[in-house]
């Protein structure tokens, strides 16, 4: 087997176990995955216009309409205003929204913490640089 098609499989088996993960975290929280991904784009880069949002998530903005509907009845984000532009609707998290996400950020490094825990400095700096370049490769 090639290394392109070794590379390929173990970034398919550590996506399914990354998920698996996640769906074993959220459970049992009262959101689902996709609700919890929301509130990890605006935690990072809140508050953002529903267009934006819907774009960083690769979504459509009909499926991110149903999204922050059940999240802002969950009092996890809130939508108001845009100041500048009257047309648009910034969507941020509530404190409760960024309550979540920190725990849930806590959580993902813990997780990053066990699982570099027998890399080297030097190689978790070569496999940050791959991952930055695969991502912007999207």
């Amino acid at each position: 087997m090639s290394s392109l098609n070794n590379l390929n499989h173990s970034v398919v088996e550590f996506y399914e176990k990354l998920s698996s993960w996640e769906n074993d975290i959220v459970r049992g929280k009262g959101i689902t995955l996709p609700q919890m991904h929301t509130l990890e784009v605006l935690g990072s880069q809140q508050p953002m216009r529903m267009k934006e949002l819907a774009q960083g998530m690769g979504i459509t903005t009909g499926t991110l309409t149903v999204l922050v509907d059940r999240l802002e009845i969950k009092g996890f984000v809130c939508r108001k205003p845009h100041d500048s532009d009257r047309r648009s609707i910034l969507v941020e998290l509530t404190e409760s929204g960024e309550a979540m996400f920190a725990e849930h950020d806590r959580l993902h490094l813990r997780l990053i913490e066990e699982l570099t825990s027998e890399i080297s400095d030097s190689e978790r700096e070569v496999f940050l640089n791959c991952l930055e370049k695969m991502n912007k490769a999207f």
